[in-house]
């Protein structure tokens, strides 16, 4: 179980974007620009979760019980609670 929240960071003089496990209060510094990055956002799933794919088309799927999406790594759903069927079956 994950228990760090992801934040998507942009530097905004270059739009160059970084997803990072950290603080929203520290200041991170783009390795290339040596400029400071902006929060953008924080990543869904939120921290704790036991899912690490982020929430996005390619990585969800609709849980036969309930029809809420969940993300694809996960064996049971995480709004019913209730055992999904493999994928691809």
């Amino acid at each position: 179980m994950s228990t760090s929240q992801r934040y998507r960071l942009r530097n905004p003089a270059s739009g160059r974007e970084v997803v990072v496990e950290g603080d929203p209060d520290m200041i991170y510094v783009d390795r290339e620009t040596g400029e400071p990055m902006e929060v953008v956002g924080k990543l869904l799933p939120l921290a704790p979760s036991t899912s690490r794919l982020p929430w996005a088309v390619e990585n969800l799927r609709l849980c036969p019980w309930c029809e809420q999406p969940s993300q694809k790594d996960l064996n049971d759903c995480p709004t019913c609670g209730r055992r999904m069927t493999p994928i691809g079956s």
